[in-house]
């Protein structure tokens, strides 16, 4: 049974994000961080998305220099609290953090959720509960429409090899369904307390179509996020152990005290995305909180609203 208070979390997942109460805090967004002004459609669900960006501190002095991308989802949630709804991740303070401590610079792309359609746009398969599957539109999206736009516009390295993608939860679930589709295109993903219980379909699809060496893949959850969230990611650990990925390929971090919010994710953001690059002086290897990956196991039943759809 999932604690009290992962069930709030599950209740205010599915509460639209841009309430007044929301709406009336102060915009905490960095002044690098801009609105695009025209959304983006998707094609074939006719609806239409916000897109938020990241430039880092160095993009309007730097000339022709080309900086690595990372892509995003729930982009109401990365940068201002002002339009988050359970908290901010940080990502544009983290960034500038890095780019002032470490001399690593991206440029960061985030997708705004479809609120009352986040849950199936995010879900690269289908659940009995939740419906049908509009994942695969939402990422074709993400590679076909908003990535080249993207590249055509700013200077970007958009190579396989500088370009990331994270999320968390359901972001998390269709980050990894990213990297098995695109693999073309991405070499990086941090998945951030995936919704593995959306779907044994992502188990048999790991299996069947294991992604390329190389490609760089940050797992994290927390020890208190309900009782089959660590057991999920430690069955995901089993099946990629089958498949021979070299050790700097694949890390694992466990958090124990941590739950299924934004607070968590903010505090991973950075240590995940230094990995993911390779920054000096960052391990390659796991954290020493991370679990020595399991055998693959039966499926697990979903946990009780399963961190709900977050």
């Amino acid at each position: 049974m999932l604690r009290p208070t992962l069930l709030l979390l599950a209740a205010l997942t599915l509460t639209p994000p841009h309430s007044t109460a929301a709406e009336s805090r102060p915009s905490t967004a960095q002044p690098n961080v801009q609105v695009l002004p025209q959304p983006f459609t998707i094609p074939g669900l006719n609806r239409q998305r916000t897109v938020r960006l990241y430039l880092p501190p160095s993009y309007a002095t730097s000339g022709d220099k080309r900086y690595p991308v990372i892509y995003m989802h729930d982009a109401q949630n990365l940068f201002d609290d002002a339009t988050s709804y359970a908290g901010e991740w940080g990502v544009d303070e983290s960034m500038n953090e890095l780019a002032r401590t470490r001399g690593f610079e991206a440029i960061v792309v985030g997708i705004d959720h479809g609120n009352e359609h986040r849950i199936s746009e995010l879900a690269p398969w289908p659940n009995p509960k939740h419906g049908a599957a509009e994942g695969p539109q939402y990422m074709a999206f993400v590679v076909d429409v908003v990535k080249p736009w993207i590249d055509a516009h700013y200077r970007t390295q958009p190579g396989r090899e500088s370009t990331a993608i994270i999320g968390s939860s359901m972001g998390g679930l269709v980050s990894h369904y990213a990297l098995l589709r695109y693999p073309q295109v991405f070499s990086k993903a941090g998945i951030f307390s995936p919704s593995y219980w959306f779907s044994q379909k992502v188990y048999d699809e790991t299996l069947a179509h294991p992604w390329p060496n190389g490609t760089r893949t940050w797992f994290y959850i927390g020890g208190k996020e309900g009782d089959e969230s660590v057991p999920d990611v430690d069955r995901m650990m089993g099946v990629l152990s089958t498949q021979n990925k070299p050790p700097q390929d694949v890390a694992l971090h466990i958090e124990p005290q941590a739950e299924h919010n934004e607070r968590a994710w903010r505090a991973e953001f950075p240590r995940a995305v230094a990995w993911l690059f390779g920054l000096p002086g960052n391990s390659t290897a796991a954290p020493a909180a991370a679990a020595a990956p399991a055998a693959p196991t039966a499926p697990a039943a979903p946990a009780a609203a399963a961190s709900a759809a977050r």
